[in-house]
């Protein structure tokens, strides 16, 4: 098949493409590639994929999401060249899991609400892994995902069997609780204790986002664009008044910093 030719290509194009790049007539650079050698690939393109899907760019969500298809070919050809399982089997395994996990599209549960969906989805999939107790649903969650991520994903289980706060005061609390542990492990210079204690800060910290449902890893997100918009602009003013940021006082940075805070708001 001479692909040059084509006009359009559809996704078993792509199948054999990847075929044809990792055959010994093909690429290179493609053949030498292992699951491990691009795995930081994987996370690149899913990452630049979040950021066409935050800035609204179809076109870049469109080329973006090629490129994290492209992905799982890859791997998918890796594992089909010894015969342990190919991009059929892929499909094949996600397909079943959504038909099994959604019994009251495919089968006869009912389910009339988001909650209701959710709690058959947990309940199946602790099944469907043969999962007996939290414990096992919680070391599931994978520990290659974004701490923040991981620590809410962790702290939903745990709420799952009633190990929770009532409300967000509790959540508070520890948080609270947790800032003084920190601050006396400074105190008493306790390396690593302060390490644990920050751990724990951070934790809270996740656990109060959960109470408020807001996604913390968004809200760091957010809070790292706020500080490098601010930083920009007292960068900026310092400029414009002839400041020399490396050698000016913190109170006189502080005081831009605050200038250019009341100016947002």
């Amino acid at each position: 098949m001479d692909f040059c030719e084509k006009e359009t290509y559809g996704f078993k194009d792509l199948v054999e493409i990847v075929k044809i790049l990792r055959s010994p007539e093909g690429c290179p650079w493609d053949r030498e590639q292992t699951h491990k050698s691009i795995r930081s690939n994987f996370i690149e393109e899913t990452y630049e994929a979040i950021e066409a899907i935050d800035t609204d760019d179809t076109e870049l969500l469109k080329e973006e999401l090629g490129d994290v298809l492209l992905q799982v070919a890859l791997h998918s050809e890796i594992e089909s060249e010894i015969n342990r399982f190919n991009i059929d089997d892929v499909c094949d395994g996600i397909c079943k899991k959504l038909i099994i996990r959604h019994p009251h599209v495919f089968g006869n549960v009912n389910a009339d609400t988001t909650e209701q969906v959710l709690k058959n989805w947990d309940a199946i999939k602790m099944q469907t892994k043969e999962q007996k107790s939290q414990s096992q649903a919680m070391l599931s969650v994978s520990r290659s995902l974004p701490s923040l991520m991981r620590s809410t994903k962790l702290q939903q289980k745990a709420s799952k069997v009633g190990f929770d706060w009532d409300n967000v005061d509790g959540a508070l609390n520890k948080l609270f609780e947790e800032c003084s542990e920190l601050k006396d492990a400074i105190d008493s210079n306790d390396i690593d204790n302060q390490k644990e204690e920050l751990g724990d800060v951070l934790f809270s910290v996740v656990n109060v986002a959960r109470f408020l449902k807001i996604d913390s890893e968004q809200a760091l997100y957010d809070a790292c664009d706020k500080f490098t918009n601010r930083f920009s602009k007292v960068e900026s003013l310092a400029n414009e008044r002839g400041i020399d940021m490396k050698t000016a006082s913190l109170t006189e940075l502080n005081s831009l910093w605050d200038e250019v805070k009341i100016q947002k708001k």
